[in-house]
């Protein structure tokens, strides 16, 4: 750092994650004095103390960007030593920092009031608290995630004090109510809305929030265990009010949504991303989506009513799909990988975890046509062979992530000579566990039938 810091005098990024500077190396900080990006995350041996050398000599007085994500020892006095010397912070990221506390945010934003951008993910000690001391900025995006205590009165106030506002974030924060989305419905300019395990919500905070001021600019839209939401939302979502920007939507294990929910959902032309994982979809509503034409990424993971023949009309109509994923469906065979490697040959990454109908003939289809694949799951397929890893190995020369837990079929010698050149490979010989629903001969399991859980025997290779 010494070297960088007389030679980089113009630096404008810089990244020290993951390393173990001291309060040396922040004294060297104030040497840029150009210095907007710079990212500490998980940097555990500078201090409190060190981070006073920010607001030193020429200081950092131009950095907009701070990512502090996993430094667990800063305490208040170390977030007030930030605020001193870099007023002008307009990003704050802050991850996985189970320490970090209402107090914390306030100090900062005491004197730090050009923040528009401020992202918590895994901070459960946060509260309403922090939301009202952020209102005195002009809030673009607010990411906050796990967290208990927060509650319908932080939307309240974003409602009242954040007009700019695009992206809400507040994903597994189990107070939040349908009252919540009531309340930033006049709400003008938001761009993207993730609600997940957010369990409370219904068709009652849904709907009025799309009937809103942002309903028909919204993006992105995440209702992932939302598990009271179910077809009236998407109905009132798509064929009614016509969310014609809406790219991205998530609906796994919304169990109450089923194919007439799905049906809207074909309507949507500007829709590219999708998840249905979970829901009660059946071919119907996968012959629906089949109309649409321009999905990119579909997830129908655990998708229990689904057969080869919705693969089969959902991929005729599909020509740009890139990721596939069909994990635990239990119906499914060689059939449904045949026609979807034959319409889909841009697809780069494939899961079929959990299929075990699957044969190695699938993977002969897929390495036929597919030869842009950087990613495949086949954890589960318990009659894939040596054969299979053969097939990827001539056909899918850019495959890069290869997964084959409890494949007991498949040698260690052929993962050895097969998968040498791939980044990351992951095996084992194991029986399948008993949550995959099914034995090693592929016998389906009751709930009255005791199957115990093998440990993983994982070799996993990266390069």
């Amino acid at each position: 750092m010494r070297v960088i810091s007389e030679g980089c005098r113009s630096l404008l990024y810089l990244n020290l994650s993951y390393t173990d500077i001291t309060n040396g190396t922040l004294r060297l900080l104030p040497s840029f004095p150009n210095l907007q990006h710079l990212r500490l995350a998980h940097c555990r041996k500078f201090t409190d103390k060190g981070l006073l050398y920010l607001g030193t000599g020429k200081g950092c007085h131009k950095l907009i960007y701070l990512d502090l994500s996993g430094c667990i020892q800063i305490s208040v006095d170390g977030f007030r030593n930030i605020a001193s010397g870099c007023t002008g912070i307009q990003n704050l990221l802050i991850n996985q920092m189970p320490t970090l506390t209402d107090r914390c945010i306030q100090a900062v934003v005491e004197k730090c009031q050009q923040i528009t951008s401020v992202v918590f993910l895994d901070s459960p000690h946060l509260s309403d608290t922090t939301l009202k001391a952020l209102a005195e900025c002009k809030l673009v995006k607010v990411s906050i995630e796990g967290s208990s205590q927060i509650t319908d009165l932080s939307f309240k106030l974003m409602s009242k004090c954040c007009p700019y506002i695009r992206h809400i974030h507040m994903a597994g924060c189990q107070r939040i109510t349908n009252a919540g989305l009531r309340m930033i419905s006049p709400l003008k300019r938001i761009l993207v809305l993730n609600v997940a395990d957010c369990i409370s919500i219904s068709d009652e905070g849904v709907m009025p929030f799309v009937q809103g001021s942002s309903g028909a600019k919204l993006r992105e839209l995440n209702l992932t265990n939302c598990i009271h939401v179910t077809d009236a939302s998407l109905t009132v979502l798509f064929l009614y009010f016509r969310c014609h920007e809406l790219t991205y939507l998530n609906l796994c294990h919304c169990e109450n949504v089923t194919d007439a929910g799905i049906e809207a959902l074909g309507n949507m032309l500007s829709l590219i991303s999708l998840d249905i994982s979970g829901t009660r979809i059946s071919d119907t509503g996968l012959r629906a989506l089949g109309c649409h034409g321009k999905i990119k990424e579909l997830s129908v993971s655990e998708c229990k009513n689904i057969s080869d023949t919705g693969i089969e009309e959902f991929c005729k109509g599909t020509k740009y799909l890139d990721h596939f994923n069909v994990s635990c469906c239990p119906e499914l065979t060689d059939e449904a990988v045949k026609t979807l490697a034959f319409h889909c040959q841009r697809l780069t990454s494939v899961n079929l975890a959990g299929c075990p109908k699957m044969t190695d003939t699938c993977i002969k289809y897929l390495a036929a046509a597919c030869h842009y694949l950087r990613f495949l799951d086949v954890s589960g397929c318990i009659h894939f062979t040596d054969k299979a890893l053969k097939y990827l190995w001539k056909g899918c020369e850019q495959l890069q992530v290869l997964k084959m837990l409890y494949c007991r079929n498949i040698t260690k010698q052929a993962v050895l000579k097969y998968t040498a050149k791939l980044e990351k490979q992951e095996h084992s010989d194991a029986d399948p566990p008993s949550w995959l629903g099914y034995d090693r001969d592929d016998n389906i399991l009751t709930f009255t039938q005791t199957h115990a859980l093998e440990p993983e025997q994982i070799n996993s290779t990266e390069t």
